[in-house]
């Protein structure tokens, strides 16, 4: 499972590397993969639709094993 997610997150990096920022895949447990958002998307305003809506959108279409995405 978690090289199935690394795999999808690593179609997303780019975008967010394009802006600054970056995310990295800490767990995956019960349908909940963490994830840690850094660089400029660490203090950035829009994180949080960045991961709802970008993040966790792309993973739980991917992967239907996937319930929801959080970020440490």
């Amino acid at each position: 499972m978690e090289d199935r997610i690394k795999a999808v997150l690593e179609t997303i990096r780019p975008a967010l590397q394009a802006d600054g920022g970056d995310v990295e895949f800490i767990d995956f447990c019960d349908g909940v993969v963490t994830v840690r958002m850094k660089g400029a998307c660490g203090g950035c305003p829009m994180s949080m639709m960045t991961l709802k809506q970008g993040i966790e959108k792309r993973l739980k279409t991917a992967i239907p094993e996937v319930v929801s995405v959080e970020s440490l």
